[in-house]
């Protein structure tokens, strides 16, 4: 076999290259994905904290402005013997509905914390939900404690 016929492919194939001399590339490449990845990561990291503090601007004044006043939290309390409090008094279920339109004087807007004893029964704490929402007070937030770190591990 004379030298330019090696490929195999006859004088053609061998004048274009030949089979073997340029295969396709059949492996996809991931440097260059890797290091966009990582630029995007960077990017997110460097702008995320500047999404979350906002911006710094220096505000207006104006002679009409009031401070805002947020407003103490309501909080409701069922204990383990399904006893109902709303702050620190003890009410009946029945007298659960006025107590609260007193506090919030009509405002079906604000927020009641609703605190359960773990060992409370079910059945009690969603009677103060329905009572609750059967009054159009519908914003209700469940309080719950943190998780308490695991001990470390002794040696």
């Amino acid at each position: 076999m004379s030298p330019s016929n090696r490929s195999g492919g006859g004088s053609l194939g061998g004048a274009l290259g030949g089979a073997g001399l340029h295969r396709p590339l059949a492996d996809i490449n991931v440097t260059p994905m890797v290091d966009v990845m990582l630029v995007l990561l960077i990017v997110f990291m460097v702008t995320a904290p500047m999404l979350a503090t906002g911006l710094k601007v220096d505000l207006p004044q104006a002679k009409t402005s009031q401070p805002i006043n947020p407003k103490e939290p309501i909080v409701v309390s069922v204990t383990s013997d399904g006893h109902i409090a709303v702050g620190t008094e003890t009410v009946a279920i029945e007298a659960l509905i006025p107590a609260l339109q007193k506090l919030t004087g009509g405002d079906t807007t604000r927020i009641i914390q609703l605190r359960a004893d773990r060992a409370a029964a079910y059945g009690s704490i969603v009677g103060v939900i329905d009572e609750l929402a059967s009054n159009g007070m519908v914003h209700i937030a469940m309080i719950s404690d943190a998780p308490k770190p695991a001990a470390p591990a002794a040696k």
